[in-house]
């Protein structure tokens, strides 16, 4: 059967019982009713696996011990029954090399961000992918709220005018304390420069301030003057990180990721402001757009209400005052996702509004530009 005129059948990698994100993407991929998951391979501890199967109630000839066994499997079933697309939820050291195999055996694919360990992973899964033909995605959650869009489309409109100032900062306080010498799974991983990569704080919250202050603006960043750092004794990635920024168009901003902000929870901030005015986003509050005019007071725009433009309208799930968050923003980026695998199959070229393949290369080499800066003591550094 067609996937025209069924559910898209979805299989994961990691996300084992108590894993945060893994939880996250099952809610979000059925959200819409779109979709069904249907295999996995949860853990790399296969009774793990197996426990996480049985808790999501899966058929148990379909929750592998393996990433392999189930791409394998997968690919030997007829098409009516294998799946049609792969999460990748594990940490980033683990990204490429299920995604490539999946690429290869014909699976769409949707992978946490940083898409990669390096620079040099991340190329070859664009390799793969313009190989394979397939979708990638990458879930840059941010970009999936109703609001950014509102804000990506204005901006696009010419409503500030020429754009001057770009301002994003992400500060978390979640590693205050050392976490991870205290046997804490997910500060484990995230500091551990063998499974994170180069970057720590900068890799796991700073790409997501980046991207979204390109993905808004349209603007992409042209090179960095950044300081790393940790402030926790032994940590071995950093904590805390900031940049200057010089945008296209000769745009200058800052970016400010941290972790190690006491109190904070994930307080992400946007702000751009052209010579007409500005437009602020806050995740604290992300029904809530401002739209700050020259010489005019601010107005205060709100998600699902009919002033807003129609595309972004559209992604509400609710009416005007329900709130909507975290989990909608997700399922709409796997909506994107579905739409791309459902236009790919019919043959039509589509852009889908999903962070994709290209996104999570440049995410990589923004990672490695700040890096290399912040070594410097703050030399200006480009994003190759």
């Amino acid at each position: 059967m067609s996937i025209s005129n069924r559910k898209i059948r979805l299989g994961m990698i990691g996300g084992g019982s108590g894993a945060f994100i893994g939880a996250v993407h099952r809610i979000a991929g059925r959200m819409d009713g779109q979709a069904e998951w249907v295999a996995g391979a949860f853990s790399s501890d296969p009774q793990k696996s197996k426990k996480t199967g049985e808790e999501l109630y899966l058929d148990p000839s379909r929750v592998y011990a393996t990433y392999s066994d189930m791409i394998q499997s997968e690919s030997n079933l007829p098409d009516s029954e294998r799946i049609d697309a792969i999460a990748i939820v594990t940490p980033n050291h683990l990204h490429a090399a299920p995604a490539i195999e999946a690429l290869e055996r014909g699976f769409h694919v949707m992978v946490d961000k940083p898409m990669a360990f390096s620079v040099e992973e991340a190329i070859q899964m664009q390799k793969a992918v313009e190989k394979s033909g397939c979708i990638l995605g990458v879930t840059h959650t941010y970009s999936g709220y109703p609001m950014i869009k509102e804000m990506k489309l204005r901006i696009s409109r010419g409503e500030l005018g020429d754009i001057r100032k770009i301002f994003v900062e992400y500060p978390q306080g979640w590693l205050t304390l050392p976490l991870e010498m205290e046997g804490q799974k997910q500060a484990s991983w995230r500091t551990d420069p063998s499974k994170s990569g180069a970057g720590g704080a900068v890799g796991d919250i700073g790409t997501h301030a980046a991207h979204l202050a390109e993905y808004v603006t349209g603007l992409k960043i042209l090179e960095l003057s950044a300081q790393l750092k940790s402030h926790i004794v032994g940590r071995l990635l950093d904590d805390d990180s900031a940049a200057l920024l010089r945008f296209e168009k000769g745009v200058t901003g800052s970016l400010i990721a941290t972790q190690v902000a006491a109190g904070e929870e994930n307080t992400m901030k946007l702000r751009v402001y052209g010579d007409l005015g500005g437009l602020e986003w806050s995740h604290g509050d992300p029904n809530t757009l401002l739209w700050k005019p020259l010489d005019q007071p601010m107005q205060v725009l709100r998600a699902s209400n009919g002033y807003l433009s129609k595309a972004v309208s559209s992604l509400g799930r609710t009416p005007p005052g329900h709130p909507e968050g975290f989990l909608e923003a997700f399922a709409n980026l796997y909506m994107a996702f579905f739409n791309a695998i459902r236009a790919h199959e019919k043959g039509i070229g589509s852009v889908p509004d999903l962070p994709n393949v290209l996104d999570g290369v440049r995410g990589m080499k923004f990672i490695d530009a700040m890096v290399r800066s912040s070594a410097s003591e703050g030399k200006w550094t480009l994003i190759a």
